[in-house]
Formats: structure tokens, C-alpha cells, sequence
């Protein structure tokens, strides 16, 4: 080991639970990898189909190409979207174009744009809690030509100035629980007949992933978040945790660690965002024993088992279970 990288104190190792993919991300890169199996690279992806850098890469290696503008795909290639979403003008213009669409769209997200696309039949206009820029966020603002305004936090509210009384709230699904909900009061104090969805837009990974951070970042000295700088969900985990008064980092990969982060830390915290392999979180605990870590704990936390099928034309079972048949000689039809 260089002696410039002993972390003085650092002991233990506590993983956060849930931690990293959700049944979104997993049917996302799935939809790519059978794609790519089934009609051979290249695979178009509108987007990262992740905010993930080592996933866009691996899958860059496996022969997928990733782009912004329709116009880089050429005529009858495939193309899948992304789990983000798109605005009802790309699913024209990829229609018009005629290239084979596989949607990637995680189905909450979907969830949003179908409420969205309903109650404006209805009449109602939108508040949209979220983030400018944003992919998702543009794909919902996006089903809509006009009608939906974009908050992004609590002074924003007071500008909304819709032009009807039926307004209806949607969220971006990977916000901070806290700040949607204290934006979401303010859109009730200012328009107390704004009517909300059923349930909440923010998914249920998200909500997990946050719920375990408020467990693990009171028990450590310093958290540590698997993410990428784009990934929505990730940077809220590590804002979280500083606001819960944790020092808290967020790295791409073990080589983003820096050893002073743990200079005097005895405990450190470990999780990762719905868009984080696992294989980077293996590899950050082994820097991290490097650094002088000797335990390992798992948190108590909820064990989630949600499994979103996949399109039609993919087939409807996971590659895990299409590998073992296959090993095991048995004929494998993707249809069923």
C-alpha cells in the first residue's frame, strides 16, 4: 500500500440498503443489450440510456451509439430511447423516419406523461416540480406544445401564472423527497385547488434510496455516494446526507476517491444511485480497504422486487434466465 494512502482511524465500512440499480435502469440496459443481441450493433440510444459513465461505455463497447439528434441516426436503423423519456415531438420525428423504436422509458416516468396527456384533455394545465435541463423533465414539459410550467424551487412558484383554474401538479421522479414535498406546499398555498396525482411521481427507488441515507449518514462519520455527475438521483443522495451534517462525496468510480476524505473517519458510508453498478460499489470497498477499512455491515433496510417487462419484440425474460436455458441446452425463443 503507498503510505500516502492510509486513512488514520478508518475501520468500518456500513452499505446503505437499498443501494444502486432499479428495476427502470435494469429493463433500460436490457432493452439495449438484447437489441444489440438480437439485430446486431449498431443500436442507436437517443440520450444516455443511464446517467451512468461506466455504463454508457460498456455498452459504447458492445456497439451501441449515442446521440442527441435524430438526424445522426441513419434511415431504418433501430433506436431506443432512453430511460428518461422523450417529448411527443421525438417520437414523431423517429416515427417519420421510420426507424425501429424499442422504448426505454422507465414506466413511472411513462405514468407521468399518460397523466399529463389525460387531464389536458380534460383541460387542466401543470405545474412541473423538477430540474431545467434535464432529460426528463424536457420528455414531460415536452408531451405538451403550451400549459405546463417549470418550478424549480419554492420562489419560482409565485411566477406561475396559468391561464385556467384546473391546474394539476407532476414531479420529476428522481428529486429530494423534502424539497418536492416543501415546493409542493408552496403550489398548494398559492393554488389551493392544484389537484395531485394519486400517488406520489417520485419513484419508489428514489424514496428507498433517500429513507436508507437518513439511516446510515447519523451512523457514520463520512458517506460516500457511487454516482455520476449527471445522475439526478445520486447528487440528491449525497446533498441529503450533508444536510443530515455527514461530510458526503460523490465519485464515479474508486479512483475518484481521495484518501484526506477519511483522515480521522473511524465509519465510513457506503450507497449508490439507481444508475450505479454494482461492480463500481465492489470496487470502491476494495480502495476503501485499501484505505485501512477491515469490517463490512449491511445496513437494515427494504428489499425491493420490482421488475418491469420488457417491450414487445424483446422477449419478456431476463438475460440471466435466457443465459442459464441456454447453458443448460434449452431452446430459447425471445418472443416467450
Amino acid at each position: 500500500m503507498n503510505p500516502n494512502d492510509s486513512a488514520s482511524g478508518l475501520q468500518e465500512i456500513l452499505l446503505a440498503e437499498p443501494r444502486g440499480f432499479c428495476a427502470g435502469v435494469d429493463r433500460a440496459i436490457e432493452i439495449v443489450e438484447r437489441a444489440l443481441q438480437r439485430y446486431g450493433a449498431p443500436i442507436y440510444v437517443r440520450h444516455e440510456i443511464v446517467h451512468n459513465t461506466y455504463v454508457v461505455n460498456d455498452l459504447k463497447n458492445k456497439g451501441a451509439i449515442f446521440i442527441e439528434d435524430l438526424a445522426d441516426v441513419p434511415p431504418g436503423a433501430t433506436l431506443v430511447f432512453s430511460a428518461h423519456g422523450v417529448s411527443k415531438a421525438v417520437r414523431i420525428e423517429a416515427a417519420q423516419r421510420g426507424f425501429q423504436v424499442f422504448d426505454a422509458t422507465c414506466p413511472l416516468v411513462t405514468k407521468v406523461h399518460v397523466e399529463v396527456a389525460k387531464l389536458a384533455k380534460e383541460g387542466y394545465e401543470f405545474v412541473m416540480i423538477g430540474h431545467k435541463g434535464h432529460p426528463e423533465v424536457e420528455g414531460t414539459m415536452g408531451q405538451l406544445s403550451a400549459g405546463i410550467y417549470l418550478v424549480e424551487d419554492v420562489d419560482d412558484v409565485s411566477r406561475v401564472q396559468p391561464r385556467t383554474d384546473k391546474l394539476a401538479v407532476v414531479t420529476q421522479t428522481t428529486l429530494s423527497v423534502d424539497d418536492a414535498a416543501e415546493i409542493l406546499a408552496e403550489v398548494k398555498r398559492v393554488f389551493p385547488h392544484v389537484r395531485e396525482p394519486k400517488q406520489q411521481d417520485i419513484c419508489y427507488a428514489t424514496q428507498n434510496r433517500q429513507d436508507a441515507i437518513k439511516v446510515l449518514a447519523p451512523a457514520v462519520d463520512v458517506v460516500v455516494v457511487v454516482g455520476s455527475p449527471t445522475s439526478s438521483n445520486s447528487n440528491r443522495l449525497r446533498e441529503l446526507a450533508q444536510r443530515l451534517g455527514t461530510p458526503a462525496y460523490m465519485v464515479d468510480s474508486a479512483a475518484d476517491l481521495e484518501p484526506q476524505w477519511f483522515d480521522g473517519k473511524r465509519r465510513v458510508g457506503l450507497t449508490a444511485g439507481a444508475s450505479a453498478p454494482d461492480v463500481l460499489v465492489q470496487q470502491v470497498i476494495l480502495r476503501l480497504r485499501e484505505l485501512g477499512a477491515v469490517a463490512i455491515r449491511k445496513m437494515d433496510g427494504v428489499q425491493e422486487d420490482v421488475r418491469f417487462p420488457l417491450p414487445r419484440g424483446l422477449g419478456d425474460r431476463s438475460m440471466a434466465e435466457a443465459a442459464a436455458q441456454a447453458e443448460a441446452g434449452v431452446h430459447n425463443d425471445p418472443e416467450h
